[in-house]
């Protein structure tokens, strides 16, 4: 049996998948949570990419290895080949998604490194989000950076890319007839607008700390209270990059670290995780507002990740005072990054 291997590493997490190449069956998954930092991280992460490859060679030959990885910048924007020749130009990328793409690169590192005769496939988080028109991708400031690679790319593009192939299959449409609304809600959440089958937008601007409160990370933000809270505080840049995404969101305001927690606190009638609760819901019903209102026709409001796809007292809290709720279809998609990494990797092997 010939096989794939998937990694996705995550901020406090990695999944993997193996996947029979063949048929794209799943043979073998599982996910780690992963609380140590520096030097024991850096060991455990090893200790778990040796058994990890283990496993994938006891069900055959192993032929590939795909790695999720969040931020691509300007110069990945499709599924690359990762050799030791561009995995430079994709480290400039780690100070735009200090939270995750140091550890996706760490498992490239160790394939590398490792396994020198097997391909190792990166799949972007932000190519799913290259569609994304120029009125909607350029950010108010000078010209000039956007020539430097600073604007909107989006994220969670993996997720959004299958969920909007699955609802066009659930709904037994061609996905380029389709105007979709895509809410991808857990620990980072993320709304897109699918216009025609392809990105339009997306809630997701620069980095993975800016559109809807998150566990940890605090969405939208004036940059004048970035500026005072730095300056009265004294922060380094260091200290306010950890601040506003390890230390934020709901996080911040409750110190809660998950949203489960806040929504039994809702259902207790806790103030403050009632507010946190109303903070993320609304501003989520924002973007949806937003996204129907530059999309014109909506054939869909979909919700997918951990929460939107497990809470129906999240769906419900999102969809009850929208105006339009009873024009647009709401659906619900498991979302499986893995599965559609694992088919971009089957292609670049044919």
């Amino acid at each position: 049996m010939k096989t794939i291997l998937i990694f996705n590493a995550g901020s406090t997490s990695l999944k993997y998948q193996i996947f029979d190449l063949q048929t794209l069956k799943v043979l073998d998954q599982n996910e780690f949570n992963i609380e140590e930092k520096g030097k024991e991280r850096k060991v455990l992460q090893e200790a778990l990419f040796d058994k990890i490859l283990a496993k994938a060679k006891s069900f055959g030959e192993l032929q590939i290895i795909g790695h999720r990885v969040v931020h691509g910048g300007p110069y990945f924007t499709t599924p690359t080949i990762i050799t030791k020749d561009n995995i430079k130009e994709l480290e400039k990328n780690s100070i735009l998604a200090p939270l995750h793409n140091p550890h996706n690169i760490l498992f490239i590192k160790l394939a590398l490194k490792k396994e020198k005769n097997i391909k190792n496939l990166a799949v972007f988080d932000t190519g799913f989000f290259s569609t994304i028109p120029m009125e909607n991708k350029i950010l108010p400031i000078p010209y000039k950076y956007f020539k430097q690679g600073i604007y909107k790319y989006g994220f969670h593009g993996i997720s959004h890319e299958y969920v909007a192939n699955a609802v066009a299959e659930k709904l037994n449409k061609k996905l380029s007839s389709l105007n979709l609304i895509i809410c991808h809600l857990g620990g980072g959440s993320s709304v897109s607008a699918i216009k025609k089958g392809k990105a339009y937008d997306c809630s997701f601007s620069f980095s993975p700390t800016s559109g809807l409160p998150m566990t940890t990370r605090t969405g939208d933000m004036d940059p004048g209270v970035i500026f005072h809270i730095m300056k009265n505080d004294k922060l380094s840049l260091n200290q306010a990059i950890d601040l506003f995404n390890k230390e934020s969101g709901i996080k911040g305001i409750s110190g809660k670290n998950s949203s489960k927690e806040i929504e039994d606190g809702y259902l207790a009638k806790n103030d403050l995780d009632t507010t946190c609760f109303k903070l993320i819901n609304n501003a989520v019903k924002k973007y949806i507002g937003a996204y129907y209102a530059t999309l014109n026709k909506v054939d869909a409001i979909v919700f997918t990740g951990g929460i939107g796809y497990h809470s129906k007292i999240v769906r419900n809290d999102i969809l009850k005072d929208l105006p339009f709720k009873n024009k647009i279809k709401s659906v619900i998609i498991k979302t499986n990054e893995e599965l559609l990494i694992a088919s971009y990797c089957k292609k670049f092997l044919k």
